[in-house]
This record gives structure tokens, sequence and C-alpha cells, in this order.
């Protein structure tokens, strides 16, 4: 077994991280990010990485520095978020686990870009590290499918259990017998991290482009003002439901009314009018509220006719 450094911080680097240990690896020195403030107290939590490495008595810092003092064989990085410097790089070899088919989706945010694109499937890359962004040579992949509706959180976890069996495969016979890797091949693309704007559902782009984002987690409205999370939902590509489901005494919403709210729909939830076809909201949460089904906020909201999503500011 090999002498390692492990470098990571979220959830799916504390993954690969017991990975390791558990099949009896040295790990004698964890990088992760320094512990953060909880709330307005003066608590500080531990990063995932950081949680699992103190749980099997493993030597944990923030400082990225402090490799240079560990005679390690191997570093092995799992998300850890910062570029390692050629100096670093030249002292002890590293390894990544990228959560991509490299060269596709370089960078931050691999996962979240492949949902957001629309990819029909992923995987996980080992590769070796250099100093440019994830553009070493792969010695390990796996590729998987995108399940139908899948969101990034769920994929993100099978991805991790994977990239995690996969790093233990490849580091089973040795750090002397690693593979000197593929080079990558196909047009890279660049996976940046998602910005806020971009979670903000705009009701006059497509309704199956609305449950991508709607797939990341953090999707957001407003409705009377408040913000209100959509933390489920699904692309319906009925012809034109509205005309079905509005009252007679009104009329269907017009194409310029995107975000117009009718329903039920067929999973009990409001149907939202898009640039085309319709979103159904399954799971919402109000500002300062808890998680709930779309149907029940739907019911005790009551909707007036005409109202819309978005049609006003955000209040502060």
């Amino acid at each position: 077994m090999a002498r390692l450094v492990f470098l990571g911080t979220p959830p799916a680097a504390a993954v690969a991280l017991d990975a390791l240990v558990r099949a009896g690896h040295d790990v004698a020195l964890v990088v992760s990010r320094a512990d953060t403030r909880r709330g307005r107290g003066v608590a500080h939590t531990p990063s995932p990485t950081k949680a699992v490495a103190s749980d099997h008595g493993l030597e944990v810092t923030d400082r990225l520095e402090d490799v240079a003092a560990v005679r390690a064989e191997l570093g092995v990085v799992v998300a850890y978020g910062r570029i390692i410097p050629r100096g670093i790089l030249q002292a002890l070899p590293m390894v990544n686990v990228h959560f991509s088919l490299l060269p596709r989706w370089r960078g931050a945010a691999p996962v979240e870009r492949a949902v957001l694109a629309g990819d029909s499937e992923t995987g996980v890359c080992v590769m070796a590290l250099e100093e440019t962004l994830d553009t070493g040579p792969v010695l390990a992949s796996q590729r998987v499918v995108i399940a139908e509706h899948e969101h990034a959180s769920m994929l993100t976890s099978r991805l991790a259990a994977l990239g995690a069996q996969l790093l233990v495969d490849t580091l089973a016979p040795g750090t002397g017998a690693l593979p000197a890797g593929s080079p990558q091949e196909g047009e890279p693309t660049y996976a940046e991290k998602v910005r806020p704007d971009e979670l903000r559902l705009d009701w006059a782009r497509p309704a199956e482009h609305l449950e991508r984002v709607v797939r990341l987690d953090r999707a957001w409205t407003t409705f009377r003002g408040e913000r209100l999370l959509v933390l489920d939902a699904v692309a319906r590509s009925a012809p034109d439901p509205f005309e079905a489901l509005a009252p007679s005494d009104e009329p269907a919403p017009s194409d310029e009314q995107f975000g117009a709210v009718t329903g039920p729909g067929a999973a009990g939830g409001p149907w939202v009018h898009t640039a085309e076809g319709v979103l159904e909201l399954l799971d919402v949460q109000p500002a300062g509220k808890r998680r709930m089904p779309a149907s029940a906020w739907w019911r005790g909201v009551r909707v007036a006719p005409g109202e819309r999503f978005g049609s006003q500011e955000l209040r502060r």
C-alpha cells in the first residue's frame, strides 16, 4: 500500500478518502479548507473531508504548503478547489479524480454543467495532475448514463462512489505500477461554476431547459415578491393544457404571459406556462419555510387569475 497525501473538501472527496483508508493506504496528511463559521455564533464547522479524516485519526491542515514537509509517494486530489502550484507538483506527483469524461467539462462544476447541457452520459476519470486545468493524461475512466430527471446531487453521489472505487483499483498495484495514461482526445469544454443568475428560472425559456435548471437543486423564482425555491419539477409536453384547464370564463394565457400559473397538473402541482411546454412543480420551499409538496403550496396560496411567477421584483 502507498503512503499518500490527500487533498479535498466536499462530501464527494470524503467518500474517496474513506475508501483509500479502508483499502489500507497510509494517508500521511489531509489538506482541506479551513473550518467555516456556523451561523452567527463562534462555532466552526469542518469540511466533510476533514470530518472523515478526524474520524480516522489522520493529520489535517488547511495549508497547501505543508505538503512539502511530508515524505509521501503520491498526492491524491478530489474536488480540492485550488490549482496546485508547479513547485508542489515537482516535489510530489499527484493524481486527480475528476467527475466527467475528459476533455469534456474541465473545471469546477462538471456535474452541474453536464446536467444543464442535457448530456445523456458522463463519467469519472483518474488523471495525472498537471499545473494547467484538468489537462493531464487519463490513467483510468468509467462511463455512466445520466438517468432521466436525475438531479445533480444524486449524480454526484453516484460518481463519488464510482470514482472512489476506480481510484482504489488504480492504486492497488502500487504507485510504481501506475500507467503512463492516455492523452485526452476531443474538443475541450469548460465547466465554470454556476452563477446565481443561471439558477433563476426564466419562464421565457423552454420547459425542458427549466427542468434541467431545477435539477441543479438550487433553482428559484419569485411569487408575490417573495423568493420561492423550486426543488423538483418536470417538463410536460402537453400541446395546450391551459386551454383545457383554464375556467371557461377566463382566456388561456398567451405566449406573452410566460410564468402564468394554472393547474393542478398530473402530479397535483401547479403548471407554469413557458416558451415551450409547461413545467409542473413537484416540490417547493417558500421563504422562511420548509420543503413542501408543490400541491400543498398551490392550495395554500390560492393563485388569482392573471398571477405569474417572476412578475414582481424580489422584496429586499
